[in-house]
């Protein structure tokens, strides 16, 4: 079975690396003001990527729900606060959310299922 962290990892890897390649500022400034904005600063890092969790959710942007899930397991969020995330998230995006909600709980499993290998 394929592992879809490692297969959604490369793509977007790939794929940052070509639009990066181009030399388009208005782009390369964009990804300068995602980093920055996601740095420590008056919140946290790990309130940033809760909150950009909610934000993508609600959004239905599934490579942005992998991306927050990925970064909120990497600075120590847990199941729970990752679920009381999406759980906001779905009461304020209605019930439009809720395949979105089943990808991101799957994604979670394999992100835990990873680090316990």
């Amino acid at each position: 079975m394929p592992n879809q962290i490692e297969e959604f990892n490369a793509y977007r890897s790939k794929m940052n690396d070509k639009l990066l390649a181009d030399n388009n500022k208005i782009i390369k400034r964009i990804f300068n003001l995602d980093t920055n904005a996601f740095a420590p600063g008056a919140l946290d890092v790990k309130t940033k990527e809760l909150l950009g969790l909610v934000a993508s959710a609600v959004l239905r942007c599934d490579d942005c729900v992998k991306y927050h899930l990925e970064s909120s397991h990497s600075v120590g969020a847990s199941k729970e606060e990752v679920m009381e995330t999406l759980s906001i998230a779905t009461l304020v995006g209605g019930t439009i959310v809720v395949p979105h909600l089943r990808r991101a709980y799957e994604y979670w499993e394999a992100l835990e299922e990873q680090e316990n290998e």
